[in-house]
């Protein structure tokens, strides 16, 4: 295998001439083995690293601190990240000591060959176009890479609640397609009072359009960005107005409004929109996961449960039990959840780990939200096109639920009195007899034209007050 030397200040090392990161790269790679999950797996960070590499060329660029062929390299590079290319060049672990500079070094050290290769010289001669002195030129890490982290986090939300919506709406064409099927609704898992299973759907709906706005709000806090802080937040190295250009061009070339924070020394060490964005997926996941309990509740039986709707059978749900079918879709979804739950601790207690100006622990909060969001997004995606787009509903089953159920008694307080539908309750309980048998045929409390009134499909359906 041909070799090149490369050098820095801990001595030297022979590289892959193959390979197109350098030596501070090597040694990250063999420093930190934690996850097994390299940077090359979460191609939005690559991405993000692109845009802001090439701001901070062209920001260089018109402060008059970096040559135009330099930063046309820089660009070059840049811009084929930006296309996905190079991926499998950034090979350092997600999880990482020293507050990111193995990834940022990974990012300056491939942009720096591959400029090098456009202006006709050889991998890691640096002479020509160095890794730090002109691709990380007026940057630190502690700018450079939390930048590149919520760029990345901006898109990756932008997927995430792609997925919320789509999974939203397959929800509310559910509700469409049971807006006449009654069923008993139920609180404390007794009977209650009937609604449709239409209502139930698209309150699923309702709440997951909540967690859409939510995480809007959320994705604007970390546009936010702490670029031309330099190392922590008084922009030691770089030139006068550099900050101001480097976000311009930014959000020029990237289309996210990042905005320059006000105080940069603060925006340096605080992490308190990680936080945010993390309690909100957290928020997501509770309910997610609530949706999918209630899916799995509906379809229990098929013969000795609930039995009010069925879920597309995927795949024999035992090695046993011949015939058994399980929801291991919802099942999925409830573990995925049960993950950025855990997460959110995760993010949590590394925001509170942060020291003096800087908070080291930052490879383990983006971690944590880029491995939460991609997670959450799949699991949004598997459970709209291998459950809910297929479900049907038990008509049959539900509506005999609810005229067999004493909870509809409740729609007689109006008419009888809390007290005698309580008594009545109570006898068709201890003695098995219907509700109807109990008040028409036997008390002849109420006539059956009355009865009929008050349990007709349309009166259950969207209820009206009776009482007489």
């Amino acid at each position: 295998m041909k070799t090149r030397k490369e050098h820095d200040f801990l001595g030297e090392r022979e590289i892959p001439e193959s390979v197109y990161y350098g030596i501070q790269t090597l040694r990250a790679k063999e420093n930190f083995d934690i996850t097994g999950i390299p940077v090359s797996r979460d191609p939005l960070l690559i991405k993000a690293f692109g845009y802001v590499k090439k701001a901070a060329a062209l920001a260089n660029l018109d402060c008059g601190v970096l040559s135009k062929a330099k930063a046309d390299a820089i660009c070059f590079a840049t811009d084929k990240l930006v296309a996905g290319e190079y991926i499998d060049e950034f090979v350092t672990d997600l999880i990482q000591g020293g507050a990111g500079t193995s990834c940022n070094m990974n990012a300056n050290e491939v942009i720096a060959n591959i400029g090098l290769e456009k202006l006709g010289h050889n991998k890691g001669e640096y002479q020509y176009l160095h890794p730090n002195n002109d691709v990380n030129c007026s940057q630190s890490t502690n700018d450079a890479y939390p930048t590149a982290v919520r760029m990345s986090l901006y898109m990756a939300i932008g997927e995430f609640t792609e997925a919320l919506e789509k999974l939203r709406k397959a929800f509310l064409n559910k509700g469409e397609e049971f807006k006449d099927i009654v069923k008993m609704g139920r609180t404390q898992l007794q009977d209650a009072v009937p609604m449709t299973l239409g209502r139930e759907f698209h309150a699923f709906a309702t709440t997951i359009g909540e967690d859409i706005q939510r995480m809007e709000e959320a994705r604007m806090l970390i546009t936010e960005v702490n670029m031309g802080a330099t190392a922590i937040g008084t922009g030691v190295n770089a030139p006068e107005g550099y900050a101001e250009l480097c976000i311009r061009h930014l959000r020029q070339i990237s289309s996210i409004p990042v905005k320059l924070s006000v105080d940069l020394v603060e925006a340096t060490c605080d992490t308190g929109a990680y936080v945010q964005l993390s309690g909100t997926l957290k928020r997501c996941a509770v309910k997610l996961s609530k949706i999918c309990n209630d899916l799995r509740l509906l379809s229990s039986g098929p013969r000795c449960g609930l039995n009010e709707i069925n879920l597309p059978p995927l795949q024999p749900g035992s090695s046993i039990m011949p015939g058994k079918v399980n929801p291991v879709i919802p099942e999925a979804v409830n573990q995925t959840c049960f993950y950025v739950i855990g997460a959110d601790l995760t993010v949590t207690m590394a925001a509170e780990a942060g020291q003096l100006q800087l908070n080291v622990m930052e490879p383990v909060i983006g971690f944590s939200l880029c491995t939460s969001l991609l997670f959450l997004s799949k699991a949004c995606n598997m459970l709209r096109e291998k459950c809910v787009d297929g479900i049907t509903a038990n008509a049959e089953r539900t509506k005999n639920m609810v005229m067999n159920s004493i909870g509809i008694v409740t729609q007689l307080n109006p008419i009888l009195g809390y007290e005698v539908s309580a008594s009545i309750a109570k006898e068709a309980l201890q003695t098995g007899k219907s509700v109807h048998d109990i008040v028409v045929k036997e008390k002849k409390l109420i006539t059956q034209e009355k009865w009929d009134e008050i349990y007709s499909i349309g009166n259950m359906i969207n209820p009206k007050f009776i009482n007489q």
